[in-house]
């Protein structure tokens, strides 16, 4: 007997691409003391040197050395984040052979996107208020002739802070960016260099930053965008995947698997950031 209204399902072996998030904020902080967390909960002590005296010598005896005073702050692991997740035999054998790695590749980018909007702000929140350039009520809408100049106003604020040039960073939205690439200024500078967008949001440099591109930069209704700039000396982010199990289920012709990722952060230089709040327009 024929089934003419049979309709015959295709399995591709093609997995359609996500169009996802750049991840940009945790590569932007320190993360020296990550091998030092083992789970939730573990506090990571932070040690800072204070001022050391500088006297003149007149050729007498020099006065005795005085002992270093320091100051320590904690960094608590403090957030848990988990995935679960199940794959039945029959996709699995019908459908693509990797699906449960490109399971766990999703699982890794969703995890990495909360991370990275919680990092955004808490650099947000962790800025010194001496360094604020405009505000909700005062934004400023930037074009294409005075988005670069905005930049050099944001490096001001970092050298009157003492922040080293080396190493500095700032963090646009898309639209921001597009306005950078109609000026000259920007690209002219580094020439090939600023004109390919490289792994991790970097776009290229302009007034003394590397540049940044996300769509996790922080804003208000999508119109006030908070642009944070800074080095990798204002942050201290640590990680860990504490716990990766497969298993199979008891009730069910399926495998699954679960993690268990914990990480806390912490702004540590408040002056090494500065934070500019423009308006889309």
């Amino acid at each position: 007997m024929a089934f003419s209204n049979f309709i015959p399902e295709i399995w591709s072996a093609r997995l359609l691409e996500h169009l996802d998030n750049v991840h940009v904020y945790a590569g932007l902080m320190n993360r020296d003391y990550e091998g030092e967390i083992r789970a939730y909960g573990d506090t990571v002590h932070i040690n800072q040197l204070g001022d050391i005296t500088i006297s003149d010598y007149t050729g007498a005896d020099i006065a005795d050395p005085e002992e270093l005073d320091g100051s320590m702050q904690d960094l608590t692991i403090d957030k848990a984040k988990y995935f679960n997740f199940q794959v039945k035999d029959v996709d699995h054998a019908q459908s693509n052979p990797k699906l449960v790695d490109a399971a766990m590749q999703r699982a890794s980018y969703g995890m990495n996107d909360v991370i990275d909007q919680y990092l955004a702000s808490l650099l947000l929140e962790g800025a010194d208020s001496g360094n604020i350039l405009y505000d909700d009520s005062s934004a400023v809408t930037p074009t294409s002739a005075d988005a670069y100049d905005y930049l050099v106003d944001l490096g001001v604020l970092l050298n009157e802070a003492n922040v080293p040039m080396l190493g500095r960073w700032v963090v646009l939205p898309p639209w921001y960016h597009g306005l950078l690439l109609k000026d000259s200024r920007f690209v002219g500078n580094g020439t090939g260099y600023n004109q390919a967008i490289l792994q991790g949001g970097l776009v290229g440099e302009a007034a003394g930053f590397q540049i940044h591109l996300s769509n996790n930069v922080p804003n208000t209704n999508g119109s006030l965008y908070k642009v944070i700039a800074g080095t990798s000396a204002a942050g201290a982010y640590a990680e860990q995947l504490v716990e990766l199990e497969a298993y199979r289920l008891e009730k069910n012709f399926s495998d699954a698997v679960k993690g268990l990722h914990v990480y806390g952060a912490k702004v540590v230089q408040p002056k090494a950031l500065a934070v500019m709040t423009c308006n889309k327009g």
